[in-house]
């Protein structure tokens, strides 16, 4: 990730999920990210109904031309990325697997304006629709509304194969019986 914003809201959501693929929706509090409410949006997980806003921050609808309430993700993409972006958002939302992604716009004063997408899931729970987190954020601000969005590179993070454990206790649960360490005080 290369957005101070992107890395921000990733180390938070990582941190909500602890051993868990994703955090439940309600483990994430608006609050603890408060600067970053301005670009953050939800997504309903519905690929029929194109994946609509659930939830999209005030900067985040300034740039896509008004509020974006209901409307659907993809459709604000260039025919060109729309189907790409469809098949990364449904693999964060059916694998819970999160994703990064270059993206640029033409800008109102036909400067290219380049942006990072994150994309998170939430856990899924019986009884609730299921839904993602992301953030829009830019690199250079844009005044005014974008043209359509295009995909310019993406990939998804995967979680580390094992949870990283300090060298000690990784000792410590390979010795059994008695230890003994020199030089410890």
């Amino acid at each position: 990730m290369k957005h101070p914003s992107n890395r921000e809201f990733f180390a938070y959501w990582n941190d909500r999920r602890g051993h868990a693929k994703a955090p439940e929706r309600s483990d994430i509090e608006p609050s603890a990210v408060r600067e970053l409410l301005g670009d953050i949006f939800v997504l309903s997980c519905d690929a029929d109904s194109g994946f609509p806003f659930r939830m999209a921050g005030t900067r985040l609808c300034a740039l896509l031309g008004g509020d974006v309430k209901d409307k659907s993700f993809p459709a604000h993409f260039a025919a060109a990325s729309r189907r790409e972006i469809e098949e990364i958002t449904t693999v964060v939302c059916e694998e819970t697997l999160p994703a990064i992604a270059g993206v640029k716009a033409l800008a109102p004063d036909g400067v290219m304006a380049h942006f990072e997408l994150l994309l998170l899931p939430f856990a899924m729970r019986a009884h609730e629709p299921i839904s993602l987190t992301g953030l829009l954020a830019p690199f250079e601000a844009p005044r005014g509304a974008l043209g359509p969005l295009e995909m310019v590179s993406w990939r998804y993070i995967h979680p580390p194969a094992e949870r990283m454990v300090p060298r000690a206790l990784r000792k410590l649960a390979i010795a059994r019986g008695l230890m003994v360490y020199e030089g410890l005080r």
